[in-house]
This record gives C-alpha cells, sequence and structure tokens, in this order.
C-alpha cells in the first residue's frame, strides 16, 4: 500500500507556500507599473530597482541552505517568513523611488531564505517512496499563486481605483497567513549540530550540480525578461492593457497541466525525461513570444512557457535532490534557487536596459537566445552528468 502523500504537515507547508508566493505575486507584476506612474521611473531605472530584491535573494540563498541544514528547520522557517511578513510595511511607507528600492532590496533576503526553509521542510514531511511526486506538486503552490495573483491584482486594483497600497496592504495580510499557519507544522526537534570538519564552499553550493545550475540561470534569464515586462509591453505595443492578468493565468495553466501530466514520470524516477520535455517546450514558447507579435503570439506562449516550464522545474530540482547526500537537502534547495535567481536577476536588469535602449523586441529575442543556450547546455553535458552521479 502506498504511503500516504497528503499528510497534514505536508498540507501545511503547502498551504504556507501557496500564501508565501500569493503575497508576493499579488504586486509583482504591476510593480513595473507602478514605479512609472508613481514616480515616473523609465525601464532601465524600472530594471534597477526591481532587480535588488532578486540580488539580495540571491546573496542570502547559499547561507540560508547551510544554516537549513544545521539548525531547527522549524524555527528558520518561521523567524525568515516573520521577516517577510515584516518587510511588507516598507512598501506602504515609502514616499520616494530611492526608498522603495531600499524597502524592496531587502525583502529579498527574508524570501530567499523563507522559500529555501519551506522546500526543505516539504521534503522532510514527505514519504521517501513518494519524495518525486511530492516535490512536483509541491510546485503547484506556487503556480496556483501565479495564476492567481495577477489575476486578483488587476481587478482590485480597479476596485481600489488604481490605488496600489491598498494591494500593498493585502500582501501584507496573506503573508501573516503563512506565518502563522507555518507556525502549527510539527516537526521532530533538531539540535544544532555544529561542523566538525572544515567548512567548505559545498557547504554553501552544491558543487556536484554546477551544469545543472548554468541551464536553470539560462532558463530564469528569459523568465526574469518576459515576466517583468510582458504587462508595458503588452499595453504599449499591442494595446493589451487588462490582459496581464490573463496572460499569467494561460502560464499557470500550462504549470499546472504539465505538474499533473509529469506526475507519473517523477514517481518512475524518470527525472530526465521531465526535464528533457520541460527545457524544449518552454523553449517554443519563447520563440512564440518573441516571433509572433500580436495577442495570439502573446498568450499562446503564455500556455507553453508555463507548460514547459512545469515539466522542467521539479525535475531540476528532483536533480539536486539526487545528487545530494541527505545532510545536504538545504544545500540542494538553496543551490537550485540561487542559479534560478541569479537568472532572474541577469534577465529584469537586461530586459531593462535593451528594452529602453533597442526596444522590446531585442530583449525578447534576446531572452530566446540565452534560454536556448542553456537548453544545448543540458542536452551537451547535463543530462549524461546526471544519470551518471545521482544518488537515488
Amino acid at each position: 500500500m502506498a504511503e500516504k502523500l497528503w499528510n497534514s504537515n505536508y498540507l501545511k507547508v503547502w498551504t504556507g507556500n501557496f500564501l508565501l508566493n500569493f503575497s508576493f505575486t499579488l504586486i509583482v507584476p504591476l510593480l513595473p507599473l507602478y514605479l512609472s506612474e508613481e514616480f515616473g521611473a523609465t525601464n532601465d531605472t524600472i530594471g534597477m530597482a526591481l532587480a535588488g530584491y532578486t540580488l539580495m535573494a540571491l546573496i542570502i540563498r547559499p547561507f540560508s541552505g547551510y544554516i537549513v541544514d544545521n539548525y531547527p528547520r522549524k524555527t528558520v522557517l518561521v523567524i525568515c517568513n516573520f521577516f517577510f511578513f515584516l518587510i511588507f510595511f516598507g512598501y506602504i511607507v515609502a514616499g520616494s523611488l530611492t526608498m522603495f528600492t531600499i524597502f524592496r532590496t531587502l525583502h529579498g533576503a527574508p524570501f530567499g531564505s523563507t522559500t529555501v526553509a519551506a522546500s526543505t521542510v516539504a521534503i522532510d514531511v514527505l514519504p521517501s517512496s513518494r519524495r518525486g511526486e511530492g516535490i512536483g506538486y509541491y510546485g503547484l503552490s506556487n503556480n496556483l499563486a501565479t495564476a492567481l495573483g495577477p489575476v486578483l491584482a488587476i481587478y482590485m486594483l480597479q476596485a481600489f481605483q488604481g490605488d496600489f497600497h491598498a494591494l500593498f496592504w493585502i500582501s501584507t495580510v496573506f503573508s501573516l497567513a503563512g506565518l502563522l499557519l507555518d507556525a502549527t507544522i510539527k516537526l521532530p526537534a533538531r539540535e544544532f549540530r555544529p561542523e566538525k570538519k572544515v567548512i567548505s564552499l559545498d557547504r554553501f553550493f552544491l558543487l556536484k550540480g554546477w551544469r545543472e545550475a548554468l541551464s536553470m540561470l539560462g532558463f530564469s534569464f528569459s523568465y526574469g525578461v518576459v515576466s517583468t515586462y510582458v504587462a508595458i509591453y503588452g499595453k504599449e505595443e499591442l494595446g493589451i492593457t487588462g490582459g496581464t492578468g490573463i496572460f499569467f493565468s494561460l502560464f499557470a495553466v500550462g504549470l499546472i497541466v504539465s505538474r499533473l501530466t509529469g506526475a507519473k514520470a517523477l514517481r518512475e524516477n524518470r527525472v530526465s525525461y521531465n526535464a528533457s520535455t520541460g527545457c524544449v517546450t518552454s523553449m517554443l514558447g519563447y520563440l512564440v513570444f518573441a516571433a509572433v507579435n500580436n495577442p495570439v503570439g502573446y498568450y499562446a506562449s503564455a500556455f507553453v512557457i508555463g507548460l514547459g516550464n512545469g515539466h522542467m522545474y521539479p525535475a531540476f530540482q528532483n536533480m539536486f535532490i539526487n545528487l545530494a547526500e541527505n545532510s545536504q537537502r538545504g544545500t540542494a534547495n538553496s543551490s537550485i534557487l540561487t542559479s534560478w535567481d541569479a537568472g532572474l536577476g541577469l534577465g529584469v536588469l537586461a530586459g531593462g536596459v535593451l528594452s529602453e535602449h533597442f526596444g522590446y523586441h531585442t530583449a525578447f529575442w534576446a531572452a530566446l537566445a540565452v534560454n536556448a543556450a542553456g537548453v544545448f547546455w543540458y542536452f551537451l553535458r547535463v543530462r549524461r552528468h546526471f544519470e551518471l552521479n545521482k544518488l537515488r
């Protein structure tokens, strides 16, 4: 008889992660519009202002993995989540672009550490026989947040007559709900166990996964460009004023469909199959987005990119986990998130500069080129390396 996947602790950490990401995605797609309308920021300035968040998350991820592997994980999760909740108040009080940028940058630290802690706790509460499948389903909490956040944000913004601060307050409330739920998770007590060996780089980043990390960087670069500038691009060039929510909804539908259809392959440990299918499919989606400059291409690409990412990301997370020792689960999780953040931040920055000086189409073709490089690297070096070196 199969072990129970959806136990109470897994449900709590799953829902807590949904609330964490929902509070995040409720404001992210509209931040470029907010900075443009509220402070008159240009595209390259918007890119720099928003990239600080990702940079801070990138810096904190490796240390988060080390801390999660050595301190009681629930304590780490709750403390990090508390600071994530607290900094939402900074958006509400920020009266200048500089102050907003400071708070936005600081917010990246607790978000980066909370996501590492939450994903590691999720693995801890999963039965070992269903871990691969459970990791895939865990990603659905992100996908549902991605689907609901942008859509509801647009309706709420209209309901509150363009008052962005109302959205900041709502995000704060959902963040608090996630914090309170995480505090009820029950895990076995884990004492601090100081490192007995010399601390090496491998305690902060999974060196065995550097090949996988390079591919992931290429995939997230393209997502950083498209997801950040899709709203402004749709409004300015395609005349789509209310379509951002639909774009992200279709993206999330693709993610959800692929998670559900890909669960069987993960359960059977066919990780490379899902990764191969996912990275090629998402690349085709970016090709459609860059090449078909009309509403049909705009919306169709969202679904295809989501379909590809939904296969690719959990497969790559399984790769990192399966390359690591059990004592390095936190490091493995922080490593994939670090590589994702690095590409995302570079994409936000490059997308801002390219779109400001050369136009949106140049930025989107650059996103496709970097994504294709990641796919090429995957088939050249990653797939075989994983099959030869996986521990489980």
